[in-house]
Parts: C-alpha cells; structure tokens; sequence
C-alpha cells in the first residue's frame, strides 16, 4: 500500500500488507480503506502498520487533524444451517 501526499509531504510511504489482508478503496464513502482478510490477528496488525506509518510529529494533534483513524470494526458471522 502506497500513502501519497499525506500533509502535503513529498514523501512517499510503502506499507506492506501482511500475507492473505487485502486493503482496498471504499466504493461508497471518499478516503476510506477498507482492510479485510481471515486471521484475527494479521487484520489488525496491518491497520496498526498503516497507523504507525503516518504518526503525525512535532504539531498540534489538536488543530492537524490528517491522519487515518479506525472508523468501524466487525466481523463476517455466517448463518450455521
């Protein structure tokens, strides 16, 4: 996964997905990520590496508030028959 132009940085950041999470663009909503995958523990560790990658520094998180941020957490229940 690539971040681009965060703060208006000329930086590019590479974030590399742990093996079987997929990150995709959202369809519905604008700037939002959508991080899947079926290990309970790799999902939220790849969000973690996406968060850690762009920790804003040296400002006040008061009033720069760019940055990515855990919207909803779920999980895929299927109907046992």
């Amino acid at each position: 996964m690539d971040i681009k132009n965060f703060l208006g940085e000329k930086i590019e950041r590479k974030v590399k997905m742990l093996p079987g999470v997929v990150c995709r663009n959202s369809t519905t909503q604008k700037d939002e990520l959508i991080i899947q995958g079926n290990d309970n523990e790799l999902v939220p560790q790849s969000a973690a590496l996406i968060h850690q990658s762009i920790l804003v520094k040296n400002k006040d998180t008061r009033k720069c508030l760019n940055g990515i941020y855990v919207s909803e957490k779920t999980t895929v229940v299927t109907a046992e028959h």
